[in-house]
């Protein structure tokens, strides 16, 4: 394939509601947006069910919202970059607005509010019930197709950034057979989250992090690796992805219980809407001690679950269950992770020329614990950012890139085994070292299953580093936390002489030194 008249382009990896929304932003300046599936399939964004936090209601304001997201994320937010996300919120639900996407409204016209966990107030704006990621996608989607300065390349995989004097210069990625050289110094990446390293995920399998891999390996600083968000309420079924029960079920009033009826969050805090990190725990305990896990919305929604909540309805009976007269089984399973690309409040990481949106981006907003609904928010209001942070980026001078070998296709089977039990929901030093141990060697093969082992190692040594429990983050051996957290940053040459030390080997620096040369 021949691409030189798409050389010099802004260049954004992805296709979910970051990638979408970030490339409109940038219109009408011609870039290139590299989807690995076809538009609107197989991303997280697709799957999301849970809306956009946003202080619409007349009882709220941004400083609650603020203030619930500062609670939530237990110490480690940036506060300033909070503040700027909730209060661009009502200005993003309108600008989706104009792009079409068809969010609920009540019979008075104003848009339905819903409640999730550690929210203070009705404050969540959903689109088609429980189909607000579906819904946003198709509609962005559609946007991104009428809009001329956009060429979108799907089914197109990225797997290399080229760095030349420690800027970016641009992309190897791969359509079937073929490779495909981009030479650009402005690349976004928007490549979602890590749940396909676990087991138990709502994520696509896919999802293991190749745009951590990515600026990694070409030199960028990541950030609170360790923080791995569990929902605590995936259907138990064998469906992979597991189908998501969203939280908006319990904010109607739905109920966990075990096999005997018994409502074991009864005396906590917020009960079935404590913080995620404290109801995934409670189930995962009760999974542990040989109990079934119940979501019971037989009382709160009944006869009516299906029309408000038809997407769930319809994935409970593909199962055979009927949610309206009987308890939806569920446990928790890997869904958001909190960690990602360091970056400022314009999106720009550590390696000039490279962006990070979405979650596959650490901006400070979620800290230790997400808050319900307020990751789309973020994709959302950050495109924005990004976009004009990009645009204001000089093309300079495109470099002539030299021929790669280009990476296999990247293959998470292999890795799921060790990284589940290692990152799960409650951990432990003597398991992580393990798991370093077994990743190391594979993160530096530059096979099939090396950028998911990466991504997996570098999780670990985080994981390991971070001596205390804190929100997403319990450490069995540590089970409390430090007076002043703080945040962790982590680069590769660093993960690999962490891991050379935890296996008293030096086959990982050796390793380094080669990539070095």
């Amino acid at each position: 394939m021949t691409m030189h008249h798409l050389q010099g382009r802004p260049v954004i990896i992805g296709g979910g509601i970051a990638g979408l929304i970030t490339a409109l932003h940038l219109a009408p300046e011609p870039v290139v947006l590299i989807s690995k599936p076809l538009l609107g399939h197989e991303s997280s964004s697709v799957l999301a069910q849970g809306g956009l936090a946003a202080s619409l209601g007349n009882d709220d304001s941004p400083d609650l919202h603020l203030a619930d997201t500062l609670a939530a994320g237990d110490g480690l937010c940036d506060e300033a970059a909070a503040k700027r996300v909730v209060e661009a919120t009502c200005q993003a639900i309108d600008h989706l607005g104009r792009l079409g996407v068809a969010f609920d409204h009540a019979p008075d016209g104003a848009l339905l509010l819903g409640l999730e966990a550690a929210h203070s107030r009705r404050r969540i704006v959903h689109a088609g019930g429980d189909a607000t990621g579906r819904e946003l996608v198709r509609a962005l989607t559609a946007a991104v197709r009428k809009t001329s300065s956009i060429t979108v390349l799907e089914d197109v995989e990225v797997r290399h950034l080229f760095v030349e004097g420690g800027d970016i210069s641009g992309v190897l990625a791969v359509r079937s057979s073929e490779a495909i050289q981009l030479s650009t110094n402005r690349v976004v990446l928007a490549t979602g989250g890590i749940g396909g390293l676990f087991e138990h995920t709502t994520n696509p399998l896919g999802s293991f992090g190749q745009g951590l891999a990515l600026a990694a390996r070409a030199g960028a600083e990541l950030a609170d690796l360790e923080f791995v968000q569990f929902h605590p309420t995936a259907l138990d079924a064998a469906r992979r992805p597991m189908p998501l029960v969203s939280e908006a079920v319990r904010g109607e009033g739905a109920v966990l219980v075990d096999e005997r009826g018994r409502r074991f969050l009864a005396d906590t805090p917020g009960c079935e809407l404590a913080p995620r990190d404290v109801v995934a725990r409670a189930v995962w305990r009760e999974l542990g001690a040989g109990h079934r896990i119940f979501l019971d919305a037989r009382l709160c929604l009944g006869s009516r679950f299906a029309e408000r909540f038809p997407a769930i309805a319809l994935l409970c009976r593909g199962v055979g269950i009927d949610p309206s007269v009987e308890p939806i089984p569920v446990r928790p399973a890997a869904h958001y992770h909190m960690g990602g690309v360091a970056v400022d409040g314009a999106g720009r990481s550590s390696l000039p020329g490279l962006w990070a949106c979405g979650e596959v981006a650490r901006t400070g907003l979620h800290g230790a614990n997400r808050l319900a609904s307020n990751s789309l928010i973020e994709a959302v209001t950050s495109a924005a950012w990004v976009a004009a942070s990009v645009a204001a980026a000089s093309p300079g001078k495109q470099s002539r890139l030299k021929p790669a070998i280009v990476p296999p296709r990247p293959d998470v089977s292999r890795i799921r085994p060790i990284a589940s039990p290692a990152l799960g929901i409650e951990r432990d030093g003597q398991v992580l070292c393990e798991a370093a141990k077994a990743l190391a060697p594979i993160a530096v093969r530059h096979d099939a299953a090396s950028d998911p082992a990466l991504v997996a190692l570098m999780m670990t040594v985080a994981a390991l580093r971070r001596e205390e429990s804190r929100g997403s983050h319990f450490r069995a051996d540590f089970p409390v936390q430090h007076a002043q957290p703080r945040s962790q940053r982590l680069r590769l040459e660093e993960t690999l002489e962490a891991a050379a030390i935890l296996a008293d080997t030096t086959s990982a620096s050796e390793a380094l030194l080669d990539r070095r040369a």
